[in-house]
């Protein structure tokens, strides 16, 4: 049987522009390849997908059905050319919603994926330590896309200011990396920027792992783990310190990208003395940044 009529054509009881209808929680595996030599983000990518448009005050409904239409096109499109990246294909998936509503006028994707990454531990043991990297893409009718890719980096702080006070306490020698109260620290660092453009997330992993007191890691045996202490309160870092670390690494490794590049740096200290986090955030274009610096 064949519908006689498309109800979400119609219009509505209460007639209010709506900016954002979709779906959210879609999982599919994304096929990526970079032509990076020794990229570990070739290969096969599980990702969760929310997408949206904007729906007229005209209009009583969005076609909901188009939009996992639109994921799986794209998804099937990656069997036979691999994407190179889940901001890339967010925009893809962004431009085919904008095809498929024709009454859209805004389509928003937004992708996060399991990462993970060889690295090793500070006295050179293999390891493979997990991230979360996020794409994303928003584009406006006959305005073009802007994408936006983010990684989620988790280490760990010791709090400067109390390090000072134990070593005024206790006496401490000049130059010992003096006791302090740790944070889990979960830093989140985001970059929106036209297509043309192209950040690559295991840069921005690593500048951020750069700028903890230290990385941390799933497996320390004893002797990395004694390294991972003391190198953290070699270098305290207030939850401040992180977002402004960070940020001044993006300002030096990204000297090629345009000063519109959107950055958005969150650092959040999960404390061990107090029951409250600590939480510091920027948000600014690249251009502002440098002013800045």
């Amino acid at each position: 049987m064949i519908p006689k009529c498309d109800v979400q054509y119609s219009a509505g009881d209460i007639s209010f522009k709506l900016t954002r209808v979709g779906v959210r929680g879609v999982r599919k595996p994304v096929l990526i390849r970079r032509d990076i030599d020794g990229s570990d983000l070739n290969g096969t990518m599980f990702c969760t997908i929310d997408v949206f448009v904007d729906l007229p005050a005209t209009q009583k409904g969005s076609h909901l059905s188009r939009n996992p239409e639109a994921i799986r096109e794209v998804v099937d499109s990656t069997v036979s050319a691999p994407t190179t990246g889940i901001e890339n294909f967010a925009a893809d998936i962004c431009r085919l919603l904008l095809k498929k509503h024709e009454y859209a006028t805004r389509a928003e994707v937004d992708v996060t994926a399991e990462y993970f990454k060889s690295t090793k531990t500070p006295n050179g043991r293999d390891t493979m330590e997990h991230y979360e990297l996020r794409g994303a893409a928003v584009g406006i009718r006959d305005g073009g896309i802007r994408k936006t890719i983010g990684v989620k980096v988790i280490g760990m702080t010791a709090c400067p200011c109390a390090q000072q006070t134990v070593a005024e306490m206790l006496e401490y020698p000049e130059g010992w990396p003096v006791m302090s109260h740790n944070q889990r620290n979960v830093c989140t660092v985001s970059m929106s920027m036209d297509e043309g453009c192209d950040v690559e997330a295991n840069g921005l992993i690593d500048l951020i792992e750069s700028s903890f007191s230290s990385p941390t890691f799933e497996l320390l045996k004893r002797d990395d783990e004694g390294a991972v202490v003391i190198n953290a309160h070699r270098n305290p870092r207030f939850v401040e310190d992180m977002v402004r670390q960070v940020l001044l690494r993006i300002v030096e490794k990204y000297t090629g990208l345009p000063d519109d590049v959107e950055v958005k740096v969150e650092s959040n200290s999960e404390e061990s003395i107090h029951k409250h986090d600590a939480y510091a955030e920027r948000h600014a274009t690249l251009g502002e940044l440098r002013a800045e610096n």
